[in-house]
C-alpha cells in the first residue's frame, strides 16, 4: 500500500514565516492524495511542531509525518512532490524534479541556502532561536 493509499493524512511542519516554506505547503495538492492534510507552523507550540523540533531541526528543512512514519528535509520534499500529483506545471515539475532520493539530496541544500539567506535578509530568527 502506498502511503497515499493510507488514508491517514498527512501532517506538515514548516516554517510559516519563510516566503518559500509558505508558497511551497499551499502550492502542492496533497488533499487528492491524502484526504486529511494538517499545516503546523514550526514555530508554533501546536504538539506536532514540538514533536517535530525534537527530532529534528527544522532550520534544516521541514518535516512530514505520512503514514505514522516522519521524513525530513530532501527525503519530506520528495515524498510531497510525489504525491502532490500532476495537476499543475509546478507540481509536475517538482514531482520530476524530486522523484530521485539522489537527486533530491543534491539539490536539497541549494534551496535550503537560498531560504536561509532570504530569511536573513528578512531579518527572520532561526526556528531553533525563535523560543
Amino acid at each position: 500500500m502506498s502511503v497515499s493509499e493510507s488514508g491517514e493524512g498527512v501532517t506538515i511542519v514548516y516554517d510559516g514565516e519563510c516566503p518559500f516554506c509558505s508558497q511551497y505547503v499551499k502550492m502542492v495538492r496533497l488533499r487528492q492524495a491524502f484526504g486529511h492534510v494538517q499545516l503546523v507552523d514550526a514555530r508554533s507550540d501546536d504538539p506536532k511542531a514540538l514533536e517535530a523540533r525534537d527530532r529534528f531541526d527544522l532550520d534544516d528543512g521541514m518535516a512530514a509525518l505520512i503514514g505514522g512514519r516522519w521524513y525530513h528535509g530532501a527525503q519530506c520534499m520528495q515524498m510531497l512532490s510525489l504525491a502532490s500529483g500532476s495537476s499543475s506545471f509546478a507540481n509536475r515539475f517538482m514531482a520530476r524534479v524530486f522523484s530521485d532520493p539522489d537527486r533530491a539530496r543534491v539539490l536539497y541544500p541549494f534551496l535550503r541556502s537560498g531560504r536561509n539567506l532570504v530569511l536573513r535578509i528578512l531579518g527572520r530568527k532561526k526556528i531553533n532561536k525563535a523560543k
